[in-house]
């Protein structure tokens, strides 16, 4: 019984010495000074293909840094590459339908030209009765005849030249759907998980390659109702990370509208004081890419926020960023 006494005295030291250590590092901090940890996230964006494919050639791998731009990876359809070459024959056809169109209009203006030149000879030859009347109706007649062939023709040639636009819209779309078998970056990132792999057969709208932006970097911590509502977005934050000797800037840029645990139907003060609410805050998209590298999603640490806005901040939240 008495070897008992010692270990209970061993404990209660450890407890008293644990509260001691909790109040002296809550207590650190100034009046105005919230904080709460979290997690560093970094903002994902999933690449999809539009088209459905075989993946051909896998070109980045996880960890893989890419820029706007780079190829990821690069599908083969023998349906979209059919799709160029049919588009690219349909307006050889329409070229040659078009050329002869040409042809035929500048025949007709020609003969056009020749049947006005007569009908004027006939109206002169008129006036010293030198021809009947039934020569010049039928001269005018063969003049008003060619006049409607030309503009038949010049018709023709209007459609024929239609037909090559439409063939060149179909060839430009059909590239454009053979050119996005190719799939590139639209923003630069850093790669998390390949998606699909050489030689999977994938359908429109499939994921590929899943992305974090290093620019968008931040932490969600929550804070009891009595802090949360004395913020606003666009408020000075601070992280400090447990794996780092430094201190980040950061700006709240969400406060959640909706608190995150649900109360009783009837809230007490005590009820109302346990209400949570996200606080989302993100590092300057600059300082989040300089440290692209050191910066990791999952990492933990503090965040720190002001619920005083004259509150300064203490010199160990003072802005400390690795060397």
């Amino acid at each position: 019984m008495n070897k008992l006494v010692p270990l209970a005295l061993a404990a209660a030291v450890a407890a008293g010495g644990y509260y001691i250590y909790t109040r002296q590092h809550t207590d650190a901090l100034p009046a105005g000074i919230a904080q709460s940890n979290g997690r560093l996230e970094l903002n994902r964006f999933d690449i999809a293909s539009l088209y459905p494919g075989r993946v051909e050639e896998m070109l980045v791998d996880e960890g893989s840094e890419v820029a706007a731009g780079d190829v990821l990876a690069k599908l083969s359809s023998d349906t979209s590459s059919s799709r160029v070459e049919a588009a690219k024959a349909q307006k050889q056809r329409a070229v040659e339908s078009a050329t002869r169109a040409a042809a035929e209009m500048k025949a007709l203006a020609q003969r056009q030209k020749v049947a006005q030149m007569e009908w004027d000879n006939a109206l002169e030859l008129k006036r010293d009765d030198l021809v009947s009347d039934s020569e010049v109706r039928r001269r005018k007649a063969e003049r008003d005849s060619a006049a409607a062939q030309v503009e038949a023709a010049r018709a023709a040639q209007a459609e024929a030249q239609a037909a090559v636009n439409a063939a060149q819209a179909q060839i430009n779309e059909a590239a454009s759907a053979d050119g996005d078998m190719t799939i590139r970056s639209p923003k630069a990132g850093r790669v998390e998980y390949k998606i699909a792999e050489t030689g999977s057969v994938i359908a429109a709208g499939s994921k590929v390659v899943s992305l974090l932006d290093p620019a968008d970097v931040s932490m969600n911590i929550f804070l009891p109702n009595g802090q949360a509502g004395r913020l606003k977005t666009g408020d000075d934050a601070r992280i400090r990370l447990d794996s780092l000797n430094a201190v980040f800037p950061a700006k709240i840029s969400f406060i959640a509208t909706d608190a995150q645990f649900t109360p009783k139907a009837v809230e007490t003060a005590d009820e109302r004081a346990k209400l949570m609410f996200k606080v989302k805050l993100k590092i300057p998209a600059d300082t989040a890419l300089k440290y692209n590298r050191l910066l990791k999603g999952g990492m933990t640490g503090n965040g720190f926020v002001k619920t005083d806005a004259k509150a300064a901040w203490p010199a160990d939240l003072a802005v400390k960023l690795p060397k």
